[in-house]
């Protein structure tokens, strides 16, 4: 979706499919809607005192026909008060907007936001979210269907404003998320059977192809082997499909700078191995790539912007299903950091290609480095689905990426990981089991993986509950893609 920013001195003489116009409590127009009311015989008046339309949020009208102006239609939106909104009042508002329109297959409107403000943020704020939450609403899923359904898509949006320096760059960064939300949202729903870890590898190679910024490398089994990574290997057992480490770099900064580090947990099926899972909504874990997909999507996003820093993805692409020569439970095996793990339950291999990805990491001597990954369905019952978990060896990291969070309206959690927690990982066989029992397992997931984190300054998230919708709405969302771009845009302006 195009966004153009323009000053538009005289409404009613626009040329449009349809113009967005705002409506504010109890009917009271905004500065545009009273002029094309002037204009098109008090229509707006009318509609409004038979109470069509009262101008509470959300509350939306279509005038299909109207006359005295140019454009073809009018959307009448209702903002409320319309000072000092939510941020997350006017991403539902734009939503609606937006929505609205394809409903109506409307491609090409221009958007008034005249008497409305955000509390705490500027007009360039408002610009980037019309062109993240357009471009997020304008995805749709035709992969593997033989007649994909016609649903047209908004072409267009016209933001009526002074165009500037700050909003031209602020539509560009929202345009960049809302893509690399796509890319994540297309790897997440595409079947098992086409995403295998040698897909995603492909798809990171052709990632790479468009961007001179950005070079990926696949480290094969025979490689991981040799380096160690018995622990990742022990979840790749069970299938056919080769196991690929995927390292990815992005160079827009000075060859010294010290990276940021991205890893991805990369499940492209998870059955559960020998510790299978049940057959009900097995289906959905194809999902268990989405820390994985989210990673690529934010290369994507950065290389599209053109940040100028440095940053490396490092995804474990892996499937994980039984066969005869399968990890079993009560197996030990022994991770490239040295620590032998004692596999519990073979459906905890996330914790298992993760922490060898981490050590790896290390290499890179990162500034700062944070894993993403569908790993416990703990997290879902802690926190549903609307916010991402966030584990971390420092506070103060956390906190950086909860403020990207609110930023980009992607929000998350800052949980505990206290060590009051650690011992439920311990084990007689090994230096570490790979669970630590039912209380607390998004809790003693993050222990896990912070037992291979020491050397780095670390922050995990438990995106379960947020990166993909299940049941009748089954669906990737493309998170976090926004809160880890917005926390990478952040790290720009200080670099």
């Amino acid at each position: 979706m195009d966004v153009v920013l323009k000053a538009i001195a005289n409404p009613e003489a626009l040329r449009s499919q349809c113009l967005v116009v705002p409506i504010l409590s109890e009917g009271k127009l905004s500065k545009v809607a009273k002029t094309l009311d002037k204009m098109n015989g008090s229509v707006i008046q009318s509609l409004i005192k038979r109470g069509d339309i009262k101008g509470g949020l959300n509350e939306t009208l279509l005038i299909p026909a109207v006359s005295g102006i140019a454009a073809e239609r009018i959307l009448l939106l209702g903002c409320g008060e319309g000072k000092k909104l939510s941020p997350a009042t006017i991403r539902k508002l734009l939503g609606t907007a937006l929505r609205t329109l394809g409903q109506n297959e409307i491609t090409d409107a221009t958007l008034f936001l005249d008497n409305i403000s955000v509390a705490g943020k500027d007009s360039g704020w408002i610009a980037g979210q019309v062109a993240l939450i357009g471009g997020d609403q304008n995805y749709r899923y035709t992969r593997t269907l033989s007649h994909p359904r016609k649903s047209p898509l908004i072409k267009r949006i016209t933001l009526a404003c002074e165009p500037n320096k700050i909003l031209r760059s602020a539509v560009t960064e929202g345009k960049a998320i809302a893509n690399g939300m796509n890319v994540a949202k297309e790897l997440g729903n595409l079947p098992g059977n086409i995403c295998t870890p040698t897909y995603l590898a492909s798809e990171a190679k052709a990632l790479a192809g468009q961007y001179k910024t950005l070079t990926t490398r696949i480290i094969e089994e025979k490689k991981m082997a040799e380096l160690g990574m018995g622990s990742l290997l022990s979840v790749t057992a069970g299938t056919d499909q080769p196991a690929k480490l995927i390292v990815m770099e992005y160079k827009g900064a000075a060859k010294g700078q010290e990276p940021h580090a991205l890893v991805g947990k990369g499940i492209t099926f998870d059955s559960g191995g020998i510790s299978l899972k049940p057959g009900s909504k097995m289906d959905e874990m194809k999902y268990d790539m989405c820390g994985a997909a989210s990673v690529l999507g934010t290369m994507a996003a950065i290389a599209e912007m053109k940040l100028p820093l440095n940053v490396v993805a490092i995804i474990a692409a892996a499937e994980n299903l039984p066969n005869g020569s399968a990890t079993k439970p009560g197996d030990v095996v022994t991770s490239m950091s040295g620590q032998t793990i004692e596999v519990l339950n073979t459906d905890a291999e996330g914790r298992l290609v993760l922490c060898d990805a981490l050590t790896y990491a290390e290499r890179f001597k990162p500034k700062s480095v944070i894993d993403v990954a569908t790993l416990t369905g703990a997290v879902i019952v802690a926190l549903g689905r609307h916010a991402s978990a966030i584990y971390s060896n420092s506070d103060a990291f956390a906190a950086e990426l909860l403020n990207a969070g609110e930023d980009s309206g992607d929000r998350a959690w800052h949980m505990p990981m206290w060590d009051e927690y650690q011992p439920q990982l311990d084990s007689k066989f090994a230096d570490i089991a790979n669970i630590g029992g039912p209380e607390g397992g998004s809790i003693t997931a993050a222990c896990f993986l912070s037992r291979f984190t020491k050397k780095m300054r670390w922050a995990h998230l438990d995106v379960a509950g947020t990166s993909f919708h299940g049941g009748a709405n089954k669906g990737a969302t493309g998170r976090p893609v926004g809160l880890l771009t917005q926390y990478l845009i952040n790290q720009s302006k200080l670099a």
